[in-house]
């Protein structure tokens, strides 16, 4: 219980985070937002290209911490 209470305390302050919504970026905005729609549309691809290997990893490990943390305790 007390590592869940751990957990949700830092992800909200990662969450909390101004630079966590990207917002601090004006010259990313400015380019992406200039391009055409076939850019937008091309970018947002990208986007999701680098998210899907890197959250699929990620959830990977969550997956095999969270098996581990289950066997120790049976």
């Amino acid at each position: 219980m007390r590592l869940r209470f751990a957990f949700v305390i830092f992800v909200g302050l990662l969450a909390a985070a101004r630079g966590a919504w990207a917002q601090g970026c004006a010259l990313c905005y400015t380019t992406a937002s200039a391009a055409g729609a076939a850019a937008q549309r091309s970018l947002d691809w990208g986007i999701l290209a680098l998210l899907v290997p890197a959250l699929v990893l990620f959830l990977g490990v969550l997956f095999l911490l969270y098996r581990r943390a289950l066997a120790a305790t049976t």
